[in-house]
Parts: C-alpha cells; structure tokens; sequence
C-alpha cells in the first residue's frame, strides 16, 4: 500500500509575474503591468495541481529561508500537498521572472537559487518518500545528478515520469527509467539534436522511443497531443478553450497524467484527462490559483 499517489521532485519558485503588449527587442524597454507574485517552480506547481485532483501527493524540494520561500511552503500547504520533503535553507528560493502577453503566450527567465542545491544526498535522505509513492515525476530545473539519484532510488514497481525542462542531453539511465518521456516540440528536438531530421511529431516519437524511454508523450498545444509506446502511436486531440495564461499548464498535464497512470489509466486515457486539466488552467491567471479541481475537469 502506497502512502502517495505521487512524489513530486523538483523545483519551487517565487514566479514575478508582468503582462505586456509586446516582448522587447535587444535593447529595447517597454511598460507593463503592475509585479505580481505567485507561488510557482515546476515541481509546487506539479505538486498542487496533482493535489488539486485529489491526489495524495509529497514534494521533495529546496527552497530558501526567505519570504518566497515562506509563500510556496504554505501554497503547498493550503493545496493539500504534504511538505514533509521541502527542505529549507542553503541560498535563497528559487525565482522566475514572467513576462505574459495579451494572447496568452509567456516568456520565462529562471534564477534557480535553492533549486541548485538539491543534492543527490537530499535524495538519498529522502528514501522513505520514494517507496511510499506509486509514481514519481521530475523536471530538469534541479540538479542532472539529483535527477540521477532519483532514478536510483526508485522503489521496485512505481513508475517514472519527466518532464525535461529546460531540455538538456539526458544520460540513457535517465531515458530508460521514463514511462513516460513528456516533451513538447522544443525538448524533443534539443534531445534529440542531430538525430532529429523531421518535421514530424510522430517521428520525434519514434526516434525518441529509440533512445530508450518506456513510452514518450508529445505535447502540441492547440493540436492537442501524441502517446507512443511498444503499443503504437496515437493522437489525443486538444480541449479548445479561450486561453488568458499559459504559465503553468505544462505542469499541470504532466501531473494530471502521472496521477492518472498510476490509477490504472491507459498511455492515451492519462494524456487526455490530463489536455483537459490543461485547457482548464489556461483559462485562468497564473500557475498554481489556475489549477482545476476534479470537478471542474469533469464540468469542462
């Protein structure tokens, strides 16, 4: 008996959030909107999206001794989210600076700050956490290394899931340990760098499937999605909606599919609950305030 439907590992950041008309140029200053603050961090926020759904649901992260540090830790809180593994202290939290644009569209600088000093013996230290959790899901705005020693220390019969972003080159113990790989058009072609000679996502699949993963997940944002595995190829299409703010709906895919699939559900089951989550966090403000219940997923 598992105590968590799902381990989070991975970053927690203050997100400082301006809309703009437009995104400057080199050397360019353009006027926004007033700063506003937000929990954020690709690892809270998969963490209270899953939460959200009714998930139970852990996080193991850093963040700093500081105010930023003290809002994640309560928006983990307040969302049901056990923060037993969020470690405090070793450089200030983690921050990104946003820029959102009135179609919605995001551009992202991140300062990993305590994110970086997720070690691989915070891991080790934390091995309570992985074999009481069904599945696990990582990002790539912590240490490679840590993300290493998280596939190591993943119990007999739970399941892995990544997310690599920001993309990187990934070690074969890494893709091996994948079920699934969860990439959109940008990762898949930074990891698969010169072995990706076409335009296609159901190539990218494929190739990417070669690299070792279990099964591989293509997000296409309004064209929906592609699951592949040994099984086949298969698209799950788009949940149309008028989107205020992307920030955060990658996260909360991946998270929506990583609870689902450890509840049973098919590759092509997970991805499709988890466009709906999505969608439904695209039509609200923010990162983590943008995410669904389970209610309002089934409602969407």
């Amino acid at each position: 008996m598992y105590d968590y439907d799902l381990l989070v590992v991975g970053s927690a950041n203050a997100d400082l959030v301006i809309g703009v008309e437009r995104r400057p140029g080199a050397g360019e200053t353009v006027l926004g909107s007033d700063l506003a603050v937000h929990p954020g961090g690709k690892g809270a926020n998969q963490a209270v999206a899953a939460a959200r759904l009714g998930a139970r649901t852990a996080l193991l992260a850093r963040v700093g001794d500081d105010e930023y540090g003290r809002l994640l830790l309560d928006s983990q809180r307040a969302a049901g989210v056990d923060p037993v593994g969020v470690l405090v202290g070793g450089a200030p939290t983690g921050v990104a600076l946003i820029t959102v644009d009135p179609s919605g569209d995001n551009s992202i600088v991140v300062s990993p700050g305590a994110n970086g000093r997720l070690t691989p013996a915070d891991v080790r230290a934390a091995g309570s956490l992985f074999h009481a959790s069904r599945v696990v899901s990582v990002q790539l705005e912590i240490p490679l290394e840590t993300v290493v020693e998280v596939v190591r220390s993943l119990a007999p019969g739970s399941r892995f899931v990544l997310n690599p972003s920001p993309p990187r080159p990934l070690p074969r113990e890494v893709l091996v340990a994948c079920d699934p790989l969860i990439v959109n058009e940008h990762e898949a072609k930074v990891i698969l760098g010169e072995s990706c000679v076409s335009e296609r996502p159901e190539d990218w699949a494929g190739l990417l499937l070669a690299k070792g993963p279990r099964s591989v997940v293509v997000t296409l944002g309004a064209e929906g999605a592609l699951v592949a595995s040994a099984d086949g190829v298969g698209r799950v299409p788009s949940v149309k909606v008028d989107a205020v703010d992307t920030t955060g709906a990658g996260d909360a895919f991946t998270a929506a599919l990583a609870w689902r699939l450890g509840t049973g559900a098919s590759l092509a089951e997970a991805a499709a609950y988890a466009a709906r989550v999505g969608a439904a966090a695209v039509t609200r403000a923010g990162a983590q305030e943008s995410y669904p219940t389970a209610a309002e997923v089934e409602a969407l």
